[in-house]
């Protein structure tokens, strides 16, 4: 860990100091403008909410060392020296990807009282882990209660304004870790931070939000491609276009080798007996790409080549609905197949527009093909090929909104929203609207 610290400390130490020369800057661009309503305020937040966190990178329980990941402000290592675009990135890192582009954001302000909206730059997910897995998991519904101290005591004014209904955070991790119900006894699985009363009002942005919450909304899970500029991201587009498809559909992922019935378990039994040379015009029909035991995680190539091959991608539901394989996919033009409104539909709505799920995406309910004997490369094999051309490249159109550009990029990649402004926009207009529901717009 020694090793680690200086590294640590010196790509971090910025994070601690924000909304120095970010807002000179906007005021001097005439930013004012284009920021009516856009105003964001970082809150200064003591240290152990977000960097003393990171010091301890080697140590969580039964996770390798996470200090690699820390890298390039959360990127983590690049693939290859001379990689430009592709980073081993760990989907937890969002929060610290999340922290630094918001200190690029054009309309920060340093004064909170003018701000339309409040930041917290609090590493919820680094923190959880610690009542996840470490020795306080009997103290789970504590999760949160200093943060909410430190905001109540430290310049109460900034809280109290609209009772925090103007504040929101990066949580990188399911809603359902964080969302253990306060009169569980004893513990059972998560943290009790969404559950506190005290956070009812924050919007809350997770790697996969709940279905009832209104704080709660998921915003899409990293993927291992960031580039600089928009050259990059335009010749990486072109590289996916003319990528040849040779087979009809591909899984890449773990499980499905149980006795009892499930939609992996089906998958895989579907690709075992499919791989062949078919008529259909593909090489094959079925490929799988066994991601068991997180072989995959960091490692992109694993998986990106054989999506780059496929015109389907299977995003099967696994522990939790949600997976970051449907946004690896869509980087890789391979139309998404869903089984579950839960896994897409009903949680991106920021990234995917609901009334264009459909012209980018297929659904097969998995009951029908678990329980049923629905055939998933039957059901593929009858869409039109004018259909599927159609669909790839509304696939292609959505790669830029899916992708967390890397921080300083170009003035020009700046101009295409991503991710992270996506995200942004929703917020802000999920805050306005529940200001104006609630009547409490100054």
């Amino acid at each position: 860990m020694a090793s680690w610290w200086p590294y640590i400390l010196f790509s971090f130490l910025l994070l601690l100091n924000p909304c120095v020369c970010e807002v000179t800057e906007n005021l001097e661009g005439g930013a004012e403008k284009g920021c009516e309503k856009r105003w964001i305020h970082i809150r200064k937040l003591p240290s152990k909410f977000n960097l003393d966190l990171l010091a301890n990178c080697s140590e969580y329980e039964i996770f390798d060392d996470l200090c690699p990941y820390l890298a390039n402000h959360g990127l983590g290592q690049k693939t290859h020296n001379r990689s430009h675009s592709w980073y081993r990135t760990d989907p937890s890192m969002l929060e610290l990807i999340f922290h630094r582009r918001m200190l690029e954001y054009p309309c920060l302000t340093e004064d909170p009282a003018t701000a339309d909206a409040i930041y917290l730059p609090y590493y919820a997910g680094f923190d959880a882990l610690r009542y996840l897995y470490g020795h306080e998991y009997n103290s789970s519904a504590e999760h949160g209660l200093q943060l909410f101290h430190f905001l109540q005591d430290d310049n109460p004014s900034i809280w109290n304004r609209h009772m925090g209904h103007d504040h929101f955070l990066v949580m990188a991790r399911p809603a359902w870790d964080f969302s253990q119900p306060l009169d569980n006894d004893p513990p059972l699985w998560g943290t009790s931070f969404l559950e506190l009363p005290h956070f009812f009002n924050v919007t809350a942005l997770t790697l996969e939000a709940r279905a009832f919450p209104w704080q709660e909304h998921a915003v899409p899970y990293p993927t291992s491609f960031h580039p600089p500029n928009l050259a990059l991201l335009d010749s990486w587009i072109q590289r996916v276009r003319r990528s040849k498809r040779s087979a009809l559909a591909l899984f890449a992922g773990g499980g499905g080798y149980s006795a009892t019935p499930n939609i992996r378990r089906s998958i895989r039994s579907e690709c075992d007996n499919n791989s062949t040379v078919n008529s259909s015009g593909y090489d094959k029909l079925c490929e799988a790409v066994d991601c068991s035991n997180g072989v995959c995680e960091h490692d992109p190539i694993r998986f990106m080549r054989p999506m780059l091959q496929a015109s389907f991608c299977l995003q099967p539901p696994g522990d939790t609905p949600t997976r970051r394989s449907t946004f690896d996919g869509i980087l890789a033009g391979c139309i998404p197949v869903f089984f579950e409104d839960l896994s897409a539909k009903s949680q991106y709505s920021w990234h995917f527009p609901e009334k264009e799920f459909e012209a980018f995406s297929v659904f097969i309910p998995k009951e029908e093909v678990v329980f049923r004997g629905l055939r998933i490369l039957d059901v593929l094999q009858r869409i039109p090929r004018a259909r599927v051309r159609r669909m790839r490249e509304k696939v292609l159109e959505m790669i830029p909104r899916v992708v967390y550009r890397k921080h300083n990029s170009s003035p020009g990649l700046r101009m295409k929203k991503d991710a992270f402004d996506l995200a942004i926009d929703g917020t802000l207009n999920k805050i306005q609207s529940r200001l104006q529901d609630l009547d409490l717009v100054l």
